[in-house]
């Protein structure tokens, strides 16, 4: 590695920046993205610095003990091919020490992953799209809720506690929350943020496709009319339909792939990832 080259954490302020080069390389983060999180892991943002300047970013967030999660692996183009990413990389799962590491990756850099340890779980696809508008009744706002039984929805679908994150994400005002209720117990949930083209859905949590509907209609009437976009697992066939139903088309996929073992998480309850950069 040159000897110019320098790598430090990110302070909260600068999340954006990695932020700012996902939206450049194509990945449509949210606008509140960079504050929701930095509750996480704080210290787990790392940028590669040359001469100064901002030459690759990296986040590999520790949940737990147990579980962290890497994305925002960009190095800057023209700096491309010189090992500043590999220095920054090595650097980032330094940070998760001995805990499963996840990630969400482009499927063209599958193999590039699988030689650093990382095994393939399943896929997680892209769709987009402009639903028709519809009936969106029947469910209520998530922040009426106890925020314990939602936590409690998530942790069937995250292989980590995030309580930190989960508060933020459903608090920040531009983030919508909808939930259906069945007999006064949570049957689905689901939020919806503004993006840098439209809306992103995500995360989105049912008992079953019947509630993922009335959710994602609800998600769905608070994006305006504007394009959404929505990432499903793809073991989850019922998800795909739903998103197929409204007019949802595939845009591209990532590779979910683990160093290790993970805890178990029911994907046919998660209908939206919340996010390819954080899990």
């Amino acid at each position: 590695m040159p000897a110019d080259i320098s790598i430090r954490a990110l302070n909260a302020a600068e999340i954006q920046l990695a932020v700012d080069w996902a939206a450049a390389e194509g990945w449509n983060p949210g606008l509140s993205d960079a504050a929701c999180f930095g509750t996480v892991d704080p210290a787990g943002f790392l940028v590669a610095e040359r001469d100064g300047a901002p030459a690759a970013v990296i986040s590999v967030v520790n949940y737990d003990a147990r579980f962290a999660f890497l994305g925002f692996y960009i190095v800057r183009p023209d700096l491309r091919g010189r090992g500043i990413g590999l220095r920054l990389w090595q650097a980032g799962l330094a940070h998760a020490g001995g805990r499963t590491v996840g990630l969400d990756g482009v499927t063209a850099q599958q193999a590039n992953y699988a030689r650093q340890g990382f095994a393939f779980a399943y896929r997680n696809i892209r769709l987009a799209g402009t639903p028709a508008e519809g009936e969106a009744g029947g469910t209520v706002d998530l922040a009426s809720l106890p925020f314990a039984a939602i936590e409690a929805s998530d942790a069937r679908v995250f292989p980590a506690p995030r309580t930190a994150f989960l508060k933020a994400w459903l608090g920040t005002p531009s983030h919508v929350g909808r939930a259906l209720l069945r007999g006064g117990d949570l049957a689905g949930w689901g939020v919806v943020r503004p993006a840098r083209q439209g809306w992103k859905i995500g995360p989105l949590v049912a008992q079953d496709e019947a509630a993922a509907e009335a959710v994602f209609r609800a998600l769905r009437a608070a994006a305006g009319g504007a394009p959404v976009v929505l990432d499903v697992p793809e073991p989850n066939a019922a998800a795909l339909a739903l998103a197929g139903r409204h007019g949802l088309a595939p845009v591209f996929e990532t590779a979910r792939m683990y160093t290790g073992p993970i805890r178990p998480v029911d994907l046919a309850r998660l209908y939206g990832v919340t996010s390819f950069e954080l899990g």
